[in-house]
């Protein structure tokens, strides 16, 4: 009897075993890690390689080298915007990674038209070094539906051409240079000629060439390109792309900056022309007012026939100089902050203010810069949201603040100037009064050279503006500073040969290993006697029987020294151990009953080797075939001696004797076998009588073992009706065949006392789960195995 301690043991896997039990399947870890190299080889043989481009950019503002002062003025933003300079830089990052940028970008390379050099396996993209280039004049309707299908190219001369459809459809020869219509559009195809080595090596090879809508395109592009601020607290960019062909993401980049500075530059000059627009226009009319102030000082000097009045005033125009040039300038500032309240008034709020006109002060020249900053900023997040968005809805209430303090400020300019006009004719007038002897005519014509020098400083004033504007617009700088062009890496970063190969090495390891684990997982049959003892903690297991191959032989020979042979003597002599246990007597004939669960599991195949492996040591031995329902012991008879008869024949006919029955065997001469005979209508009934009894009596006399073949247990009631004459009983368990859950039926019928005196035997027992799953089993022979064998552990 087991103790708790031992049953606990018994139930419990080492870890050990758990290794032992995935190591008995090593061949298939290796066939997997060997498939998957050579899978993971193929895959980096047939695989296009990316390399990754780099560039790294400075994007500027005029207080980090964006150019002169002119060009600050839509730039400065002042204090008024210092919440927004972090996002600066992120906003930069937007218009970088725009749709509208990569678009024109594809367009200037067209990227949007792929070619490829078909292969036998895989296809290499040409960029650079393209036999010809072709050209999509037009598309049909029905492109805007159905996408323009994959053309197939083959060159035939330096004049000719093929061209069909991948699938087929449309197929025709062409000349270079002629257009050619097709059913989604009309294309040209205009040959590369510059350098004949490369046209002629594509001179009967095919070329795909693939169009695709540059909207389509330029997204692709756009999840793929990477422009990040990688260091903090700068404006350094780094933009990145990879792509298998190295030299068209060092062009896309590149023309990426080119294009974002293009449309910087635009920007920047957009203050510059409309500064220069409104400059323009008010020379006309400072021109007009000038002509007409001239001549009237003309028409009046000529009608009072005036030559030289100031000097007959020149000692009191002394004292009045003063009063007029200041009259002068607060008359120019009046006039220019009367004109720029008018423009304002009678401008939108979309519309740029023109700077640098020529009013005192910082604070207004500061304002409308800032304004105009307001409103180039607004206009690019308009490039890239809707006005609804919060960042556009904040920009266009600081822009009605500004320009509404603009406003302001110039209006109050505008009445400061009034009345410091106003003093200064209250002191003229004093003045005047001591000049009264001056004649009137003077007095009007030193208000019209007031006038004429008033238009004079203006007219100057906005010719000097026009040509600074002018500059602007022609030495405007690039927003962004290349530090590094586009460069790609010398060696390939995609796919990772390292990762690849490390992970095939795992997925070779994994995929047995999940195979075996289902294997294991949804295997119910019995493997080994560990199985069995899980279950039948108090039946011993006195043997297993090795599995045999197909050149076997099923039955033990004499001087046999094979594994099967070995594993039935070890039964035998533990069979012996189990007379001496049960005190059985040296004289008495032991019987010996052979039985299992459900047909199939090798019980007729036990009791015959058994009875030879006993005959062996010379005892008598008579081996009985008490399944008479579905006999089987003639497998190993021959032919005549099948036509004997058997046990079914005794119990029918009071004339007969066991003796009568017992022939025999050619195996061994101290084997003899009786049949079962024929098979009766009643099998359990006939098995009930009392010549049932009396045929293991006569045969005792006779012989020292009693070896009988039975029914299966569970299958038919016959062997549990004749279970008390036996001495032991050998419960046959087949391993690979038996499941697990059918050894339920012998522990119950124990517990039950159906069947007594029981011992297992497990049959068809592999090599490497003989024992307790060691790998050794019943080696020591000198049978010599195969290295298929060996590998394989059969």
């Amino acid at each position: 009897m087991n103790t708790p301690m031992n049953n606990s043991e018994a139930r419990e896997t080492s870890l050990r075993e758990l290794v032992e039990k995935y190591l008995r399947h090593w061949y298939w870890f290796v066939l997997g890690v060997i498939v998957a190299v050579i899978l993971a080889f193929i895959y980096l043989r047939y695989t296009t390689p990316s390399y990754a481009t780099h560039a790294t950019v400075i994007i500027k503002d005029e207080r980090s080298g964006g150019g002169p002062s002119e060009l600050a003025a839509f730039a400065d933003l002042g204090g008024f915007f210092s919440k927004f300079n972090n996002s600066k830089i992120e906003n930069e990052l937007a218009i970088f990674n725009s749709k509208r940028i990569i678009s024109d970008v594809v367009r200037e390379l067209d990227l949007n038209i792929t070619y490829q050099s078909l292969g036998t396996v895989k296809a290499s993209e040409l960029y650079k070094y393209k036999p010809f280039t072709v050209q999509y004049l037009s598309f049909a309707d029905s492109t805007r539906t159905n996408p323009v299908p994959t053309l197939i190219f083959e060159i035939k001369s330096s004049t000719e051409y093929a061209v069909e459809t991948q699938s087929g459809a449309m197929q025709g020869t062409y000349t270079f240079g002629e257009r050619v219509s097709l059913p989604f559009g009309d294309i040209t195809v205009l040959p590369n000629l510059e350098n004949m080595s490369i046209f002629e090596s594509f001179i009967d090879r095919q070329i795909s060439v693939t169009y695709r809508p540059v909207e389509a395109v330029a997204l692709a592009y756009q999840q793929r390109i990477t422009v990040a601020n990688d260091i903090k607290n700068s404006n350094v960019v780094n933009v990145r792309l990879q792509s298998p062909v190295p030299e068209k993401a060092e062009d896309f980049i590149n023309e990426l900056i080119f294009q974002y500075n293009k449309d910087a530059i635009n920007d920047q000059n957009q203050v510059a022309q409309k500064t220069s627009n409104f400059i323009d226009s008010r020379l006309e009319i400072i021109t007009r007012e000038l002509d007409s102030v001239e001549r009237n000082k003309e028409q009046f000097k000529s009608s009072n026939r005036l030559t030289d009045i100031e000097t007959e005033a020149q000692i009191i125009l002394q004292n009045a100089s003063e009063y007029n040039n200041r009259q002068s300038g607060i008359a120019t500032q009046l006039e220019l902050a009367n004109t720029m309240i008018d423009y304002m008034e009678n401008s939108s709020t979309n519309d740029l203010l023109p700077s640098n006109i020529g009013l005192d002060g910082q604070e207004v020249g500061e304002a409308v810069n800032n304004y105009n900053q307001l409103i180039l900023q607004r206009n690019k997040l308009l490039k890239t949201s809707t006005a609804k968005n919060p960042i556009v809805v904040n920009v266009n209430n600081q822009i009605e603040q500004i320009r509404e303090g603009i406003l302001s400020s110039l209006k109050n300019t505008s009445n400061a100037l009034k009345v410091s006009m106003r003093d200064l004719n209250y002191q003229e007038a004093a003045l005047n009064s001591k000049i009264a002897q001056v004649p009137t005519k003077e007095k009007l014509y030193r208000g019209i050279e007031r006038q004429q020098t008033i238009k004079e400083q203006l007219y100057l004033f906005l010719l000097q503006q026009r040509e600074e504007a002018s500059i602007s617009l022609a030495v405007t700088a690039p927003k962004a500073k290349i530090v590094d062009l586009a460069y790609s890496s010398k060696a390939p970063v995609a796919p990772n040969r390292p990762l690849i190969y490390m992970g095939a090495l795992l997925a070779g390891l994994l995929v047995p290993f999940i195979g075996v684990y289902g294997s294991f997982l949804l295997n119910t049959k019995v493997a080994n006697r560990r199985d069995v003892e899980r279950v039948l903690t108090d039946t011993p297991l006195i043997g297993e029987i090795p599995r045999l191959k197909k050149s076997d032989d099923e039955l033990i020979q004499h001087n046999d020294r094979s594994i099967l042979a070995e594993s039935f003597r070890i039964l035998r002599t533990n069979l012996q151990y189990l007379f001496v246990n049960k005190e059985k007597e040296a004289a008495a004939t032991k019987t010996v009953f052979v039985t299992s669960t459900i047909k199939g599991e090798g019980k007729t195949f036990v009791a015959f080797n058994l009875a030879l492996t006993l005959a062996l040591t010379g005892k008598k031995v008579v081996l009985l075939g008490a399944d008479i329902r579905n006999p089987q012991l003639h497998r190993y008879l021959p032919e005549a001696f099948r036509k004997n008869k058997g046990l079914t024949e005794y119990i029918i006919d009071p004339s007969l004797t066991a003796g009568e029955l017992t022939a025999q065997s050619e195996y061994n001469p101290n084997l003899s076998i009786v049949l079962s005979g024929v098979i009766p209508p009643n099998p359990a009934e006939l098995l009930m009588q009392e010549r049932t009894t009396r045929i293991f009596d006569e045969l005792s006399e006779d012989f020292d073992y009693i070896i009988v073949d039975t029914a299966p247990s569970m299958l038919v009631t016959d062997t549990i009706l004749i279970n008390k004459m036996a001495d032991i009983l050998l419960y046959v368990v087949r391993a690979g065949f038996t499941d697990k859950r059918l050894l339920e039926f012998p522990k119950d019928a124990i517990n039950d006392g159906r069947l007594a005196n029981m011992a297992v035997v497990l049959n068809n027992v592999t090599m490497s789960n003989f024992g307790y799953g060691n790998k050794y089993g019943y080696t020591y022979s000198n049978e010599k195995k195969s290295l298929r064998d060996r590998m394989f552990r059969r």
